[in-house]
């Protein structure tokens, strides 16, 4: 990560070293030497801390580690305001500041971070709009949009880094307990939980290691989760940790964090991927409800599915037609030593039927031709996973043993074909099977998180340094999805007033929108906006309960703030 200053290249003979590459002259620190005894002569072990200006030979543009060696260097934190942008790109900003002041964070932030408040707020909502977590990338941000900092201070990505380092693991303990002290504890809500991980290559995190990655690059991961509020359709607190963790250990401790926060009326919202008895006990300990996808079509779903299977698929009283699915609620025991009756909402899914026999049919004849690929090698043994479809048959006897052919287990294949289409929600609390589909789909909230989190936000990686550092990123990027989640609720309930879906209307479409709202600098020095709210912007704004009047009234009021900062 360069920065966008200047400094001079240390005087340091033997330490201080060039290297071109591709045309680029890059600055070395040399941080040790090693010996090679079969060469016999020591080899210097470097790394970059800057590269070389262009115009001038004893300067460099410094990199994240030149303050590592180099920690008593004081770099500019702030630039000048004459290099602001004579186009400011305001529209989005002040949407997502009206979000921010609905929900008081901008308070509540400052009474946690304190004077830097504002650029915690700026970087929040700088991934929202760049879909960008990367620090170096911040200043060009900064550069061209209107800001929370205070006199809207233009920050290098050197005061960046240090203000991500600064923040404590205390501040985002607490502002969870506030944000959650805030909530309507009273009503019964559903919360949905989920969790997904995230690659990170810094060197000194701890609680980072190899695990189950969902989306596996052979990186060391750290997994991070997240608890939405399906009732009132927010965020409510994020955990960390170890990516060697899986889902279904974590959740018993997620579980008395929910009631350490105090909520009590609450019925959880699970994948299949938290299905375990000792997750079931649990929540019955605590009086939790649950509704749950039941993992996989083992036996008993199996059973559940062939009984009731013919019953209810063809009647119209069973249709549910908003999901396009069939539904059928019978009552029974989860396990042999369940104290409790549990509601198993079985659901047939006609096009769901013909996606996964296609599936599954392909990926039978995949297997085949990898088997017939290996007939006649000695010492192959067919895997347990294939076996499961195949019966292998071999000749010969130990070490000289042949693998012959295998057939497929024709029994096996057609059972699995008879369950395409089908699958089963358990709930602890009575209610139709349409209820239960209802509360379960409701988990499109948290998984939207999830999509905007890796996909909209950048943050499919950390691009960090140490423990502290993610611990800030996570807690900003928590910040940026309360907003962002609230924005796009707003759309949304916006579309189902007009009873119609715009193109325009999904998140990044309408950001891109508000984006061109821009306010152009004249030769008086004023700041203006360039021309009149469209039609299309309009209808965005319209979402969050604001007019053309209201982006001219804040137009003049950013107007007024930078003549002033001026003036200073």
């Amino acid at each position: 990560m360069y920065t966008d200053v200047r400094v001079k290249i240390p005087d340091e003979k033997g330490k201080v070293t060039r290297k071109k590459i591709r045309g680029t002259t890059y600055i070395y620190y040399q941080t040790d030497r090693i010996y090679d005894p079969e060469k016999k002569y020591s080899i210097p072990k470097s790394t970059p801390i800057g590269k070389l200006c262009e115009d001038d030979q004893t300067m460099m543009i410094p990199n994240e580690k030149y303050l590592i060696f180099y920690p008593e260097a004081k770099l500019p934190e702030e630039k000048k305001s004459s290099r602001r942008s004579a186009c400011l790109r305001v529209g989005a900003h002040m949407v997502l500041k009206r979000i921010v002041a609905e929900y008081h964070l901008d308070v509540l932030l400052g009474d946690l971070i304190g004077k830097d408040s504002g650029l915690f707020l700026d970087l929040a909502i700088y991934t929202i709009i760049t879909e960008n977590n990367a620090g170096q990338y911040y200043p060009d941000y900064a550069y061209n949009h209107p800001l929370f900092t205070s006199k809207m201070r233009l920050y290098s990505d050197s005061k960046v880094s240090d203000f991500i380092a600064s923040i404590k693991k205390d501040q985002s303990v607490e502002f969870l307990n506030r944000w959650n002290e805030n909530r309507d504890h009273r009503e019964k809500i559903y919360i949905s939980y989920d969790s997904t991980n995230k690659n990170c290559q810094a060197g000194d995190v701890d609680f980072v290691e190899f695990g189950h990655a969902k989306d596996d690059q052979n990186k060391p991961i750290l997994n991070y989760s997240i608890a939405y509020d399906k009732n009132n359709r927010e965020p409510l607190f994020y955990e960390m940790y170890p990516g060697s963790v899986v889902d279904v250990s974590q959740l018993q401790y997620m579980l008395e964090k929910t009631e350490g926060y105090g909520y009590r009326h609450v019925g959880f919202i699970l994948d299949r991927g938290y299905f375990s008895k000792e997750n079931i006990r649990y929540m019955d300990k605590c009086g939790y409800d649950f509704v749950i996808m039941m993992k996989g079509m083992k036996k008993y779903a199996h059973s559940l599915v062939m009984e009731n299977k013919g019953t209810f698929e063809e009647s119209r009283k069973h249709s549910i037609r908003d999901y396009k699915v069939s539904g059928s609620t019978v009552k029974g025991k989860l396990f042999p030593s369940d104290e409790k009756d549990r509601y198993f909402h079985i659901y047939f899914n006609e096009s769901k039927r013909t996606g996964e026999r296609e599936q599954l049919e392909e990926k039978i004849d995949r297997m085949a031709s990898y088997l017939k690929s290996q007939e006649g090698k000695m010492g192959y043994e067919c895997p347990s996973a294939l076996c499961h479809y195949f019966e292998p048959f071999y000749h010969g006897q130990g070490d000289e043993r042949v693998f012959m052919f295998a057939r497929e287990r024709q029994d096996v294949i057609d059972r699995e074909i008879k369950l395409c289409g089908y699958f089963i929600i358990i709930t602890s609390e009575k209610m139709s099977a349409e209820e239960a589909l209802e509360l379960y789909k409701s988990r499109d909230g948290s998984e939207k998180l999830f999509q905007g989190d890796k996909s909209y936000l950048g943050n499919k990686s950390f691009r960090v340094h140490g423990s502290e550092s993610v611990n800030s990123k996570i807690f900003i990027e928590f910040v940026a999805l309360i907003i962002r989640n609230k924005f796009y609720t707003y759309l949304k309930d916006q579309m189902k007033k007009n009873n119609k879906s715009e193109n325009y209307m999904t998140v990044p479409a309408a950001l891109r929108e508000l984006e061109k709202i821009e306010m152009i600098r004249q030769s008086d020095g004023n700041y203006r906006l360039d021309h009149a709210v469209t039609a299309t912007q309009k209808e965005i704004l319209k979402a969050f309960d604001l007019t053309e009047r209201n982006i001219r009234e804040q137009a003049i009021s950013i107007n007024s703030q930078l003549k002033m900062i001026e003036g200073l």
